[in-house]
């Protein structure tokens, strides 16, 4: 006959294993036993006049009254400004050998990238440059730059 596969070892872990279901059930139940709310009232939370949320409700006194027409819903219009076409500018870094540099417009202190596709003419560093604007893949390019005589 063959012996039994039950090991000590197998027993043991099955009987803790038993024991941690039974102490998780009788957590459950005590929890269950114990609980308090579970109320609408106590599920309810209101925003006051500063954008705090509290548990009391607003008080009506301070309630005013809001024109809905005079709500704007879309982006309001804005003037064009005369933007001009042409900047100027300097030459803050340019790498000749790779082909791409920054200039920095005088009025501004904002600073564009410059590729050396949107040169009419060879530039260095701290040259005096004029330049135009458009929109790249990672922001503002500057093209048609030439230099200030």
């Amino acid at each position: 006959m063959a012996k039994s596969q039950v090991t000590f070892n197998k027993r043991e872990k099955e009987k803790k294993r038993i024991s941690k279901r039974i102490e998780k059930q009788q957590k459950k139940e005590e929890r269950k036993a114990n609980a308090t709310g579970g109320l609408l009232e106590d599920m309810l939370a209101f925003v006051d006049e500063n954008g705090v949320i509290t548990n009391t409700p607003p008080d009506p006194a301070k309630k005013h009254k809001v024109d809905a027409a005079s709500i704007e819903v879309s982006i309001p219009r804005r003037e064009h400004e005369e933007v001009e076409a042409v900047r100027t500018g300097k030459v803050e870094f340019y790498n000749s050998q790779k082909g791409f540099g920054f200039i920095k417009e005088t009025s501004t202190q904002e600073k564009f990238f410059v590729h050396a596709n949107g040169l009419l003419e060879p530039i260095a560093e701290n040259n005096a440059v004029s330049f135009e604007v458009e929109r790249g893949q990672r922001g503002m390019n500057a093209f048609n730059v030439r230099k200030i005589k």
